[in-house]
């Protein structure tokens, strides 16, 4: 059946009436080493329907993305694709079965034209019929009441066009389902509004979309039902006839409170009592960017402080400049604005300079840039300070010296290693995460940045590591801690930030009222504080 001829329906198709649906998860699992990323999920895509997932990091959205791809298969459940059980065995089998998946990242090839990206993939052996291939795409373009030229070249496109390119490429085979990862998170406010026009059109052909966003507000202006998933499961849903009677203020608080609410954290939080963090800030950052040249999202106008045993905790989803912003202050990424530490501006310094004058960053790639792999423990307990006395004199490395204060870190964090001569890249990423604190906590931290400090840790290790933060914390040293997971941040900071696309929109005090509060500025919701 051509797009064109796929029979309308109406916004808020409701799933209730009957019919089949176009996909459906059934119980499906899907377990990794050591994770359940999938437990028991089940939803369903009806025709017509916009079916918004929304869900946290490690909520389990992506997996599912890659079991409707073709990419990954489910360990337990069952995939039905308009009404039959599917074992989705490649993407090529899921273009076959009309499912097509246009990821956050784009895939088109920039120096090929539309045309010619969309014969990708199409049978070799057969020369392409470019007029007729133009013919359609023009044909499906006004269907859908887009305006591209075939001809251009791709990298030429904007954003919003190279994605619209994306959508008709994933419908080219007759699709009638369309997933669409995170499609927002590059493009302009007109960009969006002009994806939300094109998710309702292809809704009124009959084909349905599964859209993947963090941001409540564009679930609501455009989704006709919403799952929400949390740690692989599934919370709660709104089904459409409920999402047209309830306000947006209603409907913000109920899908807000699937997404974050825990009562029993919430209890603990509210109850833990307020700490008195009087006095000048050890840590003053005022006006940071970053230039054009920067990894995107590019930094904006950032400015906070924070105090003698503070705990700031930076909440976010993954990806929206804290990892910028941490490299910026510990000297690693280019920016302007002013970061002073007890006065002093940090300006000129390097990393290593930074360091020595007190300020410390923990980066979240524990090995890959926190360690390297193949020196010893000893030397990674120092990195820091190669070529530094008293433990390098006149370029010669002081054996005892060394081996002294290697010996009392590994005491003093517990590190478990067979010897301080053993590389660190055969420990335990727990164990590899105290080496990287011993070696930030040591000598004259007054302000350190924590980058996810217990991403990819057991629980033991989790608890371990949110202890030494803690002690840090109550000897006086400024902490920030940056974390995608929303109950660490609710669990440990005194003051949140939440930062969206590059900018700081809004510092919650901790209490009852943070977790909601939260929320909202991370979906985008108004009135955050």
């Amino acid at each position: 059946m051509s797009l064109a001829a796929a029979a309308p329906t109406d916004r808020g198709h409701d799933g209730a009436t009957g019919g089949v649906p176009l996909v459906a998860f059934r119980a499906v699992t899907k377990r990794f080493p050591g994770v359940v990323a999938n437990d028991h999920v089940s939803f369903v895509l009806h025709p017509g329907e916009v079916h918004v997932l929304l869900g946290e990091n490690g909520a389990g959205k992506s997996t599912l993305i890659g079991m409707l791809a073709g990419m990954q298969t489910p360990d337990d459940g069952v995939i039905e694709v308009a009404g039959e059980a599917k074992q989705i065995a490649s993407p090529r089998h899921s273009l076959d079965l009309g499912i097509g998946t246009v990821f956050q990242h784009g895939m088109l090839v920039p120096g090929l034209s539309v045309a010619e990206n969309l014969l990708l993939g199409g049978a070799w052996w057969r020369r392409p019929r470019r007029a007729a291939l133009r013919s359609r795409f023009r044909e499906t373009c006004a269907a859908f009441g887009i305006a591209i030229d075939p001809d251009v070249p791709a990298g030429s496109l904007s954003l919003g066009e190279q994605q619209q390119v994306e959508i008709i490429r994933a419908l080219w085979r007759g699709g009638r389902v369309v997933v669409l990862d995170e499609p927002t998170s590059m493009l302009t406010p007109q960009g969006i509004e002009e994806l939300g026009g094109l998710m309702r059109r292809m809704a009124a052909q009959g084909i349905g979309v599964v859209f993947i966003t963090h941001k409540l507000h564009e679930a609501l202006e455009y989704g006709d039902r919403i799952t929400v998933l949390r740690l692989g499961r599934v919370v709660g849903e709104i089904p459409p006839e409920a999402l047209r009677q309830l306000s947006r203020a209603a409907a913000t608080e109920r899908v807000i409170g699937m997404m974050f609410g825990h009562a029993a954290l919430h209890e603990a939080t509210a109850s833990r009592p307020t700490r008195s963090l009087d006095g000048t800030p050890v840590l003053q950052v005022q006006g940071i960017a970053t230039g054009p040249g920067a990894p995107r999202p590019a930094l904006h106008d950032i400015s906070f402080a924070v105090r003698a045993g503070e705990i700031f905790g930076i909440a976010g989803i993954d990806g929206n400049g804290q990892k910028q912003l941490a490299e910026v202050l510990a000297g690693q990424l280019p920016g302007s604005g002013s970061v002073l530490l007890d006065g002093r501006s940090l300006a000129g310094l390097d990393v290593g300079a930074r360091h020595r004058a007190g300020l410390r960053y923990v980066t979240d790639d524990r090995l890959g840039e926190g360690t390297v792999g193949s020196f010893p423990v000893s030397i990674n307990l120092l990195l820091k300070q190669v070529g530094r006395p008293p433990y390098w004199r006149g370029g010669l490395a002081q054996g005892g010296a060394i081996t002294a204060q290697a010996k009392r870190l590994v005491r003093a964090f517990d590190v478990r290693t067979p010897s301080i001569e053993t590389p660190v890249g055969r420990l335990s990423g727990g164990n590899i995460q105290k080496v990287v604190l011993a070696r930030e906590l040591e000598g004259g931290a007054r302000a350190v940045i924590y980058n996810k400090p217990t991403y990819g840790l057991d629980v033991r290790n989790i608890e371990a590591a949110r202890a030494r933060i803690r002690a840090a914390a109550a000897q006086g040293v400024a902490t920030i801690l940056i974390s995608t997971e929303l109950d660490e941040v609710l669990e440990m900071a005194d003051r949140i930030g939440v930062m969206v696309g590059g900018r700081m929109v809004g510092i919650v005090p901790a209490g009852a009222e943070a977790r909601g509060a939260v929320g909202r500025l991370m979906t985008g919701s108004p009135h955050g504080h």
